[in-house]
């Protein structure tokens, strides 16, 4: 039997390196992450290039680059370094995007099969120039989709483990992928969106009909993976909440249900347990458990992420990329033959 047959599929995704990520970003993707790393071939990455589609100060980017792996790593991505036997690489595996060039290299040639109509629909793109408009737009900020679909194509990804807000993006890989495919021969596996349900939007603590954000102007929208305690119990006590004072989980009470949510989420508790728990007591009892609840989360976390010093990291770094280059040359060159280039 074809050993293939043994072989675990493969995820891709990454995150950038700008703003401060925040516990929605934790509960919505990276948890997700290392819950899956064991099921499956993974590959995390640092996407410094998608980063700078907005202005970026040079020597900050280089700071959040190293901070973003600090993160993948104290939260339980299990990347150590090192090679299994035989030259193949060992999994999970963490990279910086920029360090790999295949990626812009396969973006070019799928520049080429896109369309100018497919990007113009990409939501993230109309929201990022809704105030100014796109005239003055970058045009990586209009083309960086086709970036992402390079960056999860190269590597014979078929799971992409995301958020619903990039689905739209997961749709465009998958839709050149086929386009290719059906130009040039089987080359590409058609990736599918992993989208976990529960717990899937964490909504700000200043706005429950908006998701948490790292690039929201206030930073009481957000509570920071690398926030001390006292800044998490003021910007909890600060949270928005609804009319009346019953703990009560509904769609009436969005504030207030968002809040059951994170609750829930770090207390491994449901949000009915949570209601029973706050029978006949009231917000401020509530918020200041809820502080306590997700300090007694970040604490831990904390003191992983500042035991990793920038050199260990940056080696692991370098030693993923060393591990993808030559998964993602091996497919360049393929696509690079089908379209006529000489290899």
């Amino acid at each position: 039997m074809d050993v293939k047959t043994f072989m675990k599929k493969r995820i891709f995704s990454g995150v950038q390196p700008s703003g401060n990520l925040h516990i929605g970003n934790y509960l919505g993707a990276i948890a997700n992450w290392v819950k899956l790393q064991d099921e499956f071939e993974s590959i995390f990455c640092v996407v410094d290039m998608h980063a700078i589609t907005v202005p970026q100060d040079p020597e900050t980017l280089r700071k959040k680059t190293i901070e973003i792996a600090k993160i993948y790593l104290a939260a339980g991505i299990s990347a150590k370094g090192g090679s299994a036997s035989g030259g193949d690489p060992t999994f999970p595996i963490i990279f910086i995007q920029s360090q790999v060039p295949e990626h812009t290299e396969l973006m070019w040639i799928l520049n080429t099969i896109s369309k100018m109509s497919e990007l113009e629909k990409m939501t993230q793109f109309k929201d990022k120039t809704q105030k100014g408009g796109s005239e003055g737009a970058a045009v990586g900020l209009f083309d960086y989709p086709v970036l992402m679909a390079a960056d999860i194509l190269l590597y014979g990804t078929e799971v992409v483990p995301v958020g619903e807000d990039q689905k739209q993006h997961v749709e465009l890989a998958r839709d050149l992928a086929k386009r290719f495919n059906q130009k040039f021969g089987e080359t590409f596996i058609i990736p599918k969106a992993f989208i976990k349900e529960e717990g899937m939007r964490v909504m700000g603590l200043d706005n429950p009909e908006k998701k948490m954000s790292k690039s929201a102007e206030s930073a009481y929208n957000r509570i920071e993976l690398l926030d001390d305690e006292e800044t998490i119990r003021r910007k909890i006590k600060k949270a928005v909440t609804d009319s009346g004072s019953e703990i009560v989980y509904s769609d009436d009470k969005p504030a207030l249900k968002n809040l059951i949510n994170i609750y829930a989420a770090f207390s491994n508790k449901s949000p009915k347990e949570i209601e029973k728990m706050y029978m006949g007591k009231g917000y401020g009892d509530f918020k200041a458990e809820l502080a306590e609840v997700i300090i007694g989360f970040l604490t831990p976390f904390q003191e992983k992420y500042s035991a990793l010093s920038d050199e260990e990291v940056l080696e692991i770094l370098k030693d993923g990329a060393e591990k993808v280059r030559p998964i993602a040359k091996e497919k360049l060159d393929e696509v690079k033959t089908k379209v006529g280039f000489i290899v």
